[in-house]
């Protein structure tokens, strides 16, 4: 196949952030190879062989991309028409979880989808429509911003219920997506006084999520283990140990694909340390060629924030492409010892089911925005309906007033 006749595809089929679409194949490829080579206990414990764990998240990986690509064919101002009614679906979704959920590590995230027999976490789902659904009526409310009553109890109440409910199983992911939000907000013009609000709502449904969930010891117990190490130069926790022994012996240029050793001591070397396995296998360069790639992420995420003309837009994309560095950020401070053991996995990277769909779709969205705003002509037909429909609510809104 001719270079031109390549460039003509992609022109064609993968529309905006060029270097966001770079980014996440490069992620991609990195994380078939890291997985595949830190499965073979897992296929030991489980009779399996490791071709099949890698033929499964291998095809994860590319479901990933497929919803990413859907994702970013959808004109973005839909996903506001829809993330209020997956607010209320994630509700008892979160509950039913913390329930029945299948319980993992002492902790019920998932629920086990039947027939395809894959896990799917609540949260993820949650989380993307809590982060769209603040976009959409922080864009709304900027005239009125300051009408605490219309425009600002709405969102501080469903960002209490949401981060409170994700807290009771999965307190980590909580307090980033409370991060997430206060971002959000903090960009979308609210003022401190009420930021604070937010901090205080935040501050006590995360600590009933706690308290009343099911990993406080556990979190507990995790805190205590790094204060004790850090100030008292006390033994790691296991994970932890491991996890730096990866890192100094993979060195500046590593020990070479597959030739890892924690990979077999590490508890969930393919999930929640696989950034020691890719220190450990590809060196520091490896390690920071990941962390800027993450970055490029980053800041690609927030130009296309910066370039976008609609509020909505820029709130979105800013709101994810922070919420997904900064668990990869997490993932790989707590690796190199800047942090606590979270659980957090590494997004586009680590072996996951749904979660790979769910970040697929955000980086999805991402893209819409910046290819809403690369394309003047692109979804003009629909922009007029959503623009008639918005003119629609508001004469609703003040018929009502």
């Amino acid at each position: 196949m001719k270079l031109s006749s390549i460039k003509e595809w992609a022109d064609k089929n993968l529309q905006g952030d060029r270097v966001i679409w770079a980014v996440v194949f490069a992620l991609s490829l990195i994380s078939i190879l890291v997985v595949y080579s830190s499965i073979g206990t897992l296929a030991y414990k489980r009779t399996a062989s490791t071709e099949s764990f890698l033929m499964k998240h291998t095809f994860m990986v590319f479901l990933g991309l497929a919803s990413m690509w859907i994702a970013h064919k959808i004109d973005y101002r839909y996903y506001s028409k829809i993330s209020r009614l997956a607010l209320w679906v994630s509700v008892p979704l979160l509950i039913y979880t913390f329930k029945f959920g299948t319980s993992l590590n002492e902790a019920s995230r998932w629920i086990t989808l039947p027939i395809i027999n894959t896990s799917f976490q609540p949260s993820d789902f949650a989380s993307l429509a809590l982060i769209i659904n603040l976009a959409a009526m922080l864009s709304k409310k900027q005239q009125n911003i300051d009408d605490i009553k219309e425009a600002l109890i709405p969102m501080l109440i469903w960002c209490g219920a949401i981060c409170g409910l994700i807290a009771l199983t999965n307190f980590s992911t909580a307090i980033l997506l409370f991060a997430t939000c206060m971002l959000i907000m903090f960009i979308g013009r609210v003022p401190v006084r009420y930021l604070a609000m937010l901090i205080l709502i935040g501050m006590l449904s995360g600590t009933a999520g706690l308290y009343f969930g099911q990993r406080f010891d556990t979190a507990i117990s995790r805190v205590k283990d790094f204060y004790a190490y850090v100030m008292h130069q006390k033994e790691l926790p296991f994970q932890a140990k491991h996890g730096r022994i990866a890192i100094a012996t993979g060195g500046l240029f590593g020990k070479g694909p597959g030739n890892s050793e924690q990979r077999n001591i590490l508890p969930h070397p393919y999930s929640d340390f696989v950034y020691a396995i890719v220190i450990e296998e590809y060196g520091v360069i490896g390690g920071v060629f990941v962390l800027v790639l993450y970055l490029i992420l980053l800041h690609r995420g927030m130009k296309a924030a910066y370039n976008s003309e609609r509020a909505f837009g820029g709130l979105l994309s800013a709101g994810l492409s922070f919420d997904l560095v900064c668990q990869a950020m997490v993932n790989m401070g707590v690796v190199v010892g800047l942090g606590p053991i979270t659980g957090q996995p590494l997004p586009l990277i680590s072996m996951g089911g749904t979660a790979m769909v769910f970040t697929g779709l955000s980086v999805g969205i991402i893209l819409s925005v910046s290819r809403g705003e690369q394309e003047e002509n692109w979804g003009q037909g629909a922009s007029e309906k959503l623009e008639t429909d918005e003119a629609k609510e508001k004469e609703v809104e003040v018929k009502a007033a």
